[in-house]
């Protein structure tokens, strides 16, 4: 199995240890999140691979030109996570604008995959996202209405814990509509975490509970849908 998405170095139990439980669940290999903690970890452990970007909390500070040495290492598969987030505004919505552009542009000349965070900003989100030319994941998918437009423009959809929620009624019928080879899943650990997990720190070895959830909406065993993920997230990063 694999955790298309996770925050690695703010694990409560840390990295390592984190990677060796989920190892052991069955979870061998984990895309993380971040820049040079991201790309060390990629380096030291072969299950792990790096997705490298400025979030757009952090647009504000953001130098997108200093993310070129590091999308230029090994084992490095994609840019992100990337977008707007304007129900936390942690960076002024121009800085916001500004840096996601760069980032678009950025992944287009390196032909790297964009994977996207969009909060209460679809409006602008998927409008900004026509200019994208490479592979787009939308990371923590929670925009129900928009599917139809997300699976016609063949974006990959990756569902995280809050898909288990018991009031996440709208987003459990958007995960059993996706089509099979644009389906991926997450945990975004350390946030997250699936029921019966919920309010806990989160981590990639919980994954297993959220596959089997989507298994039990898409009305097919956790197994199968798991080895279909794989063969999704392979094709769209380029993973051997």
């Amino acid at each position: 199995m694999i955790d298309t998405h996770a925050h690695l170095e703010r694990c409560e139990q840390g990295p390592d240890a984190a990677i060796d439980e989920a190892d052991a669940a069955g979870v061998e290999r984990i895309l993380t999140i971040g820049r040079d903690q991201a790309v060390d970890l990629a380096a030291r452990h072969p299950g792990v691979w790096a997705i490298v970007g400025w979030h757009p909390h952090e647009a504000a500070e953001a130098d997108v030109e200093t993310l070129r040495p590091l999308l230029a290492r090994p084992r490095v598969v994609a840019l992100g996570e990337v977008g707007l987030d304007f129900y936390r505004n942690n960076a002024p919505p121009d800085d916001q604008r500004r840096v996601f552009a760069a980032q678009i542009e950025l992944a287009n000349e390196l032909g790297l995959p964009l994977v996207i965070h969009t909060r209460d900003a679809d409006d602008e989100t998927f409008p900004m996202l026509e200019g994208a030319r490479v592979p787009v994941v939308l990371h923590c998918f929670s925009s129900p209405q928009r599917l139809d437009e997300a699976v016609a423009r063949g974006y990959l959809l990756s569902f995280a814990g809050n898909v288990t929620y018991p009031k996440a009624v709208e987003l459990q019928q958007a995960a059993a509509r996706v089509p099979d080879d644009l389906l991926l899943a997450e945990t975004d650990s350390p946030f997250l975490a699936p029921v019966p997990l919920r309010g806990r720190p989160n981590s990639p070895a919980n994954l297993l509970h959220t596959l089997a959830f989507l298994a039990g909406l898409r009305g097919v065993d956790a197994a199968s849908l798991g080895e279909l993920i794989e063969r999704n997230a392979a094709r769209v990063f380029g993973l051997p």
